[in-house]
């Protein structure tokens, strides 16, 4: 869930403060006052989640002095500087400092709470930004995104930190919507590069011309970036669709792998989506390239073969859609479960992610089921659900770990409240968690 726009309220007159919170609470945000800009920064760290409206005529630190501690600390912050009549001149100077906007007293109510309305705008998408470039370089945050407890995702898991840990070239192959992108940012996120420059490029997007210009430059006067190589210096380059790169472009990069030498001053990650029946990433490639690329390879499982990785997976994604939407998530029942598991997922985890928010906006409204989804998606499922190609074994106990770990959830830890829903005295509820991994800490609060 998005988290809650603040807006702090620095004015020494408590009329104006109160008048200012009361009107900006009417409109739905949350504020915080202070009668001095000492206060303030107490309160105010790099990260704060909100803007700050400041009078700038205050005793002790004045506004202007107060914007400029602000900006030293996050220049990114939103600052609204409220000025009296005829204060333009101080207006603009604070606006050169850094300031978002001002307010010219008296002021329209309604020019503030619109100001506040794009500020916090503003505040929020550089929070969102910030938040993710950290995620992207925090390789523990990275590894908990690939969920699942089934001995593929163990094994891909361990490979991402054994090769991880190397400067070999990477490829990295699997089906379209398996999260072959988030396994880049994780190789690079827990190697020793992890604080270099990570670059994705990709390839199917550029002719041959232009991706070798993106690639390899020369770069003109009005071109934004560097040439990829040259960006990625000393990080981590990642080709995505390596596979559709011409013989011109192949060559080239060959050239640039061969000069850098051993150790390779930047790794390459190349990302296959071979999607063509019987075709794959060696034959697309010139055979020196691809053996220089592969040196180190990583094959990202299908959906279909992660066994109930599925049902954690959906309630994972139907618990954050259901968040965000402002609902419960819906219940699988067993017929579903066992559907999930027999479904093709030729789309994999990102068609999965499309199921799951079309579920919880259809539950939100009371209509459809899963099932018709599921059949909506997969026109080949049958209605009936057989155990063919599975024991009926797996399906029982893939319903029942996700059976307790919804319940698990729903009552935040429980275990008397657990047992009660499920009909199970203490020794079999802890039996059938251990069996299924499952720990009562994870559940807390």
């Amino acid at each position: 869930m998005a988290q809650a726009m603040k807006i702090a309220i620095i004015d020494d007159e408590q009329d104006m403060r109160q008048s200012i919170s009361q009107w900006l609470a009417l409109s739905g945000y949350d504020t915080e006052t202070f009668s001095s800009a000492e206060d303030a920064l107490k309160s105010l760290n790099p990260d704060y989640p909100g803007i700050v409206i400041s009078d700038i005529k205050m005793p002790g630190m004045d506004g202007m002095q107060f914007l400029k501690k602000l900006m030293g600390t996050d220049s990114t912050l939103p600052v609204i500087m409220i000025t009296g009549h005829g204060d333009v001149p101080m207006a603009v100077e604070a606006m050169r400092v850094g300031a978002f906007d001002f307010l010219e007293k008296p002021f329209n109510p309604d020019r503030m709470s619109e100001l506040a309305k794009r500020a916090t705008r503003a505040r929020r998408l550089t929070l969102d930004n910030r938040a993710l470039r950290r995620e992207l370089s925090d390789g523990t945050q990275l590894m908990s995104k690939l969920i699942g407890n089934s001995p593929v995702m163990e094994r891909l898991r361990e490979d991402i930190l054994d090769l991880g840990q190397s400067d070999g070239h990477v490829l990295i192959e699997g089906e379209t919507g398996t999260g072959k992108t988030l396994i880049a940012h994780a190789l690079h996120a827990v190697a020793s590069r992890a604080a270099k420059k990570f670059v994705l490029v990709s390839c199917a997007a550029y002719e041959d011309e232009a991706l070798a210009k993106r690639l390899f430059g020369p770069m003109q006067p009005e071109d934004e970036h560097l040439p990829a190589i040259e960006q990625a210096r000393g990080g981590t380059l990642v080709l995505e669709g390596i596979e559709s790169i011409g013989p011109t472009v192949q060559g080239k990069l060959l050239a640039t792998i061969n000069q850098q030498g051993e150790p390779a001053e930047t790794r390459i990650i190349a990302i296959s989506n071979m999607q063509e029946a019987g075709r794959t990433c060696e034959d697309a490639l010139r055979p020196d390239l691809f053996f220089r690329l592969a040196a180190l390879r990583i094959i990202v499982p299908p959906l279909r073969q992660r066994g109930e990785d599925i049902l954690q997976l959906f309630t994972h994604f139907t618990e954050g859609f259901a968040d965000e939407y402002g609902c419960d998530a819906p219940k699988v029942s067993a017929q579903e479960a066992a559907q999930f598991l027999q479904a093709p997922w030729p789309g994999n985890v990102r068609q999965l992610i499309n199921v799951a928010e079309r579920a919880v906006l259809q539950s939100r409204r009371g209509t459809g089921t899963i099932s018709s989804l599921l059949m909506s998606d997969h026109e080949e499922m049958q209605p009936v659900v057989t155990t063919e190609g599975k024991p009926l074994k797996e399906y029982v106990e893939a319903f029942e770990r996700m059976l307790i770990d919804n319940t698990m959830r729903r009552h935040k830890g429980s275990i008397s409240a657990v047992m009660d829903e499920l009909c199970l005295p203490r020794r079999t509820l802890n039996e059938k968690m251990a069996k299924y991994g499952l720990q009562r800490a994870d559940y807390l609060g």
